[in-house]
């Protein structure tokens, strides 16, 4: 498997004959509003462009998944994209109704906890909690996938989440080859963070099994924590080794 990380949670899995694109916010630098006015500097969302390198590969999709439907992780350029080519879309079943409404092509959903077939393989949804406290309710619906493969490393989505049981259950009963997490420490102006702390994001790597990747950093005003802040820390702790931290537009190639 080759994961091809393009900018915040956006990112192509190539799997041989399956090119799986993951929450497309394909816009342009500048083309949201920004998501905080106080606690961090405001400014249009996303703050970096989409890497022109990586660009081409969106001719290679085959299918998208989709965590959930926030604009950092579908944005108009992202439903325009799918809808234009018909890419044919899985996602959790609480968002199949709004993803046809947009005129996408939902060719199957998923459920928290079942096992369904997937391009000659499994997936299966996994709970995900969009934020520490009160703020997690109106964040609304967000699912993590465990995706296994026909010949490739199996691989936990674990999408934006803080650290909970069900998050724990798949790192230590599942054995994921690759983790992914959401690493930026998202805040609002107001309530707790949306994503883990860094001490959830260290919890979490140290919890993994195999190999960890973290995204959702430097591409949205709310996230402060930097690339180089998580590698500093996760040196701290022994555990950088455990982690890719890929820039925008870097490829990674696992066994």
């Amino acid at each position: 498997m080759r994961i091809h990380h393009f900018r915040n949670a956006s990112m192509l899995l190539d799997a041989g004959k399956h090119q799986i694109l993951i929450d497309p916010m394909l816009g342009p630098k500048g083309s949201m509003p920004t998501f905080t006015f106080f606690r961090f500097k405001a400014q249009k969302n996303p703050i970096v462009p989409f890497p022109e390198g990586a660009r081409p590969l969106l001719n290679r999709v085959t299918h998208c998944l989709i965590t959930h439907l926030h604009p950092d992780h579908l944005d108009a350029e992202g439903e325009q994209f799918l809808r234009e080519r018909q890419i044919p879309v899985y996602c959790s079943v609480k968002d199949e109704s709004a993803l046809r409404k947009k005129g996408l092509h939902v060719v199957q959903t998923i459920d928290y906890w079942k096992k369904s077939d997937f391009l000659g393989g499994k997936i299966e949804g996994i709970p995900a909690r969009h934020g520490y406290g009160f703020i997690a309710k109106p964040m609304g619906n967000v699912m993590g996938y465990y995706l296994e493969l026909p010949e490739q490393p199996s691989l936990y989505l674990s999408a934006d989440t803080i650290y909970t049981e069900a998050v724990k259950k798949v790192l230590s009963d599942y054995q994921p080859k690759l983790s992914v997490v959401a690493c930026g420490s998202a805040r609002l102006d107001v309530f707790k963070p949306l994503l883990m702390t860094v001490e959830d994001i260290v919890r979490f790597v140290r919890d993994a099994p195999h190999q960890v990747l973290a995204n959702h950093l430097e591409a949205l005003n709310h996230c402060p924590t930097s690339r180089q802040q998580l590698k500093q820390r996760l040196e701290q702790e022994g555990l950088v080794s455990k982690v890719y931290i890929p820039a925008d537009g870097e490829s990674i190639s696992l066994a």
